[in-house]
């Protein structure tokens, strides 16, 4: 009796282990089943916001949820999915990290009758998606282009202006609308040299920042900086798609001397209002930076997921765009907004997004 004793003991605690352990979130009473969120890093602060604000709103409704973050491994978030397709969740909501290598693990969801919304970033080449919920994509590249166009006052100025190309990580489809939409602004102001790119390197592939690395970013400025800026020549802009590669950006920039002196930083967008690229604006190092609220994509991804449930049609914006090569995705486009010195307080604190605290 006593040995039977010691054996339920441990495997309580064992029970207890497992459920603290791992990157799962508390339960809800799961009175309308299990949605599995599969996020692809906790490096980004912005997907940590993403999962929990998330959480927070599906556990409210009563669903049990089971969040997993898989670092940006590829296989680490297939075997998540499956684990959560073992589980038997109702709903998948994937935030790839790799869409391109999920079309396997999304026909195993299929045959057990399991719907899947793709969040942020488009998952390709299967026709298993349900939905797709994002931010417009395109219009952040816009947004990015445009401040450095009104900054520079290219509409008026006979330039040229030095100006340098970052691009997102090719393996996320995102990357490709941020890129499209800056340049749809920047590309005749370089065409007409106005805008000069003294690396040569103008294209989505040249600018590529594999994961979206900010190290790979700083290493990638450092060589530019050292073979195109060696004659006297200065860097006036550049087109950064994320806070964490503008930091990068920033490190090799202040390396050689940028921001003392009379040697002042050039223009840099960014994107995300990571608290802190949001502290670097404050401190007159990044120039800009995109907001995209995560509260109110979680809230159009948990109405997804409501809907999916209930066996009705989600509510979707665009039905035109996202072709992930297997159909054409129903998505639901949630505006971004730019943010610089001027606008921070009112749109990052007044909306209780940031605090005071967390800037400082």
């Amino acid at each position: 009796m006593r040995k039977l004793g010691l054996y339920a003991l441990l495997l309580s605690l064992m029970v207890v282990l497992a459920a603290c352990g791992g990157n799962k979130s508390a339960e809800g009473s799961g009175d309308k089943g299990l949605i599995g969120v599969a996020m692809p890093t906790k490096s980004s602060q912005r997907w940590v916001d993403d999962g929990n604000n998330m959480v927070k709103k599906l556990e409210e409704l009563g669903y049990k949820t089971d969040l997993q973050y898989a670092e940006d491994d590829v296989d680490k978030q297939i075997e998540q999915i499956e684990n959560m397709i073992v589980k038997g969740a109702e709903v998948l909501v994937v935030a790839s990290i790799d869409g391109t290598a999920l079309t396997n693990v999304l026909e195993k969801a299929a045959a057990q009758d399991i719907e899947v919304v793709a969040y942020d970033r488009l998952i390709m080449e299967s026709e298993n998606v349900s939905y797709y919920a994002t931010f417009d994509n395109f219009q952040v590249g816009v947004l990015q282009a445009q401040y450095i166009e009104e900054a520079l006052n290219l509409k008026e100025e006979e330039g040229p202006y030095n100006i340098e190309l970052f691009s997102g990580s090719p393996d996320d489809n995102n990357a490709y609308f941020f890129w499209d939409g800056a340049m749809s602004i920047l590309q005749p102001y370089i065409d007409s040299g106005k805008l000069v790119v003294q690396s040569g390197q103008t294209t989505f592939e040249q600018g590529a920042t594999m994961r979206w690395d900010g190290n790979l970013a700083k290493s990638r400025m450092e060589n530019i900086l050292s073979k195109a800026y060696s004659d006297g020549e200065t860097v006036d802009a550049v087109l950064s798609p994320y806070d964490g590669i503008s930091r990068g950006v920033i490190q090799a920039l202040k390396g050689v001397g940028y921001g003392s002196g009379d040697l002042e930083l050039p223009v840099i967008t960014g994107q995300d209002a990571e608290s802190a690229s949001v502290k670097s604006i404050i401190a007159g190092e990044q120039t800009q930076t995109v907001f995209k609220d995560t509260r109110d994509l979680a809230e159009v991804t948990v109405n997804m997921v409501e809907a999916i449930s209930n066996g009705e049609e989600a509510e979707v914006n665009d039905t035109e765009t996202y072709d992930n090569g297997g159909k054409i995705v129903p998505s639901y486009l949630v505006q971004p907004i730019s943010v610089d010195i001027d606008n921070y307080k009112e749109l990052l604190i007044d909306s209780g997004y940031y605090t005071e605290e967390d800037i400082q």
